[in-house]
């Protein structure tokens, strides 16, 4: 199963204990998975039996309704149905509409999306909104992010890169969520994707929040593993690196002083040379892999790896002004 599918399944079995908060839960499971059918009967579908299964449990507990599900094999969707009574009460709690019947709908800009006169049957997944009375509270927007990410949510591999996306329908559902999301200091962002309008978080620490709090704890501590992992396999990866960069220079170093030092002595001999420049230039010779430091306590008196680099680097000199003549 892959990680994204792991959060869903923790989060189906997270059932808030308050009424307000199952409703918030359940506004947005209908909002991106529900239509209402010509009849009045409300349909949730979904290709995960989880979101079904979710919505089941939300109905039996705060309106103790026993929902009709159904598997359909040939496309893999998996359908609830509300009829009836059962399906006004519902729609009523959610505010699709009033105690007379009539939708109600938060207005919504979608002059891309087929009008259907106003009304509310046979296209409520393309022209809903959450009501804010039901997502007023800090726990209910807990509550309606957890099902938004059942119903539209996904998240990537965190071996592989951080990114987790919540796909909407409509622009105005997608500015609605980021304001939910922005309500609890996390840093989203909406794109366009083809049709769709794309709420999405790139950054490890703002996912790791939105783990905690849609509370899937146990995916929130895989991933927090996930991010140390990676961030000491990237420490360790940079601190090779930099020994073998460190290395490669220091090998090169020494390489290019000797050189100078073998083009000196063919050049006019090492014996002409001061004697610090002298002593320097037999122990190099000498100790080609040596370091600064080991070359330092060779010298007779010692000195420090500013002595010897000094005198290295006159040495450097010397055989540049003898490769010009």
């Amino acid at each position: 199963m892959s990680f994204s599918g792991q959060i869903k399944e923790e989060l189906a079995q997270v059932i808030s204990s308050p009424r307000h908060c199952q409703l918030a839960e359940l506004a947005a499971l209908v909002q991106f998975c529900g239509h209402i059918e010509e009849d009045g009967s409300l349909l949730v579908q979904s290709e995960n039996p989880l979101v079904i299964r979710k919505c089941f449990t939300l109905l039996k507990k705060t309106f103790k309704i026993e929902a009709v599900a159904k598997n359909q094999m040939q496309t893999q969707n998996y359908r609830l149905f509300v009829t009836g009574e059962d399906a006004f009460r519902v729609l009523e709690a959610l505010k699709i509409c009033d105690t007379a019947g009539h939708p109600v709908q938060v207005p919504v800009s979608c002059t891309n999306v087929p009008g259907d006169g106003g009304r509310i049957a046979g296209n409520l997944m393309m022209r809903h909104l959450t009501d804010p009375v039901l997502i007023k509270n800090s726990c209910c927007k807990r509550a309606y992010l957890r099902g938004c990410y059942m119903a539209v949510g996904s998240m990537s591999d965190p071996y592989k890169s951080y990114h987790l996306e919540l796909v909407c329908g409509l622009q105005a559902q997608a500015e609605q969520l980021l304001k939910i999301l922005h309500d609890f200091s996390l840093d989203a962002k909406m794109i366009v994707r083809k049709k769709y309008h794309v709420v999405y978080m790139k950054e490890g620490e703002n996912i790791a929040d939105f783990l905690n709090i849609t509370e899937a704890h146990k995916a929130l501590m895989e991933f927090e593993n996930t991010r140390i992992y990676k961030g000491m396999r990237n420490m360790v990866n940079r601190k090779v690196n930099c020994e073998a960069a460190n290395i490669t220079k220091t090998v090169n170093a020494a390489t290019r002083q000797v050189e100078d030092i073998r083009l000196i002595r063919e050049k006019m001999g090492l014996e002409g040379l001061p004697e610090p420049l002298r002593q320097m230039a037999y122990v190099r010779l000498e100790n080609p892999q040596a370091s600064l430091g080991e070359l330092g306590k060779l010298l007779d008196p010692p000195v420090g790896k500013s002595g010897v680099n000094h005198r290295l680097r006159k040495l450097g000199e010397l055989a540049k002004e003898l490769k010009v003549k």
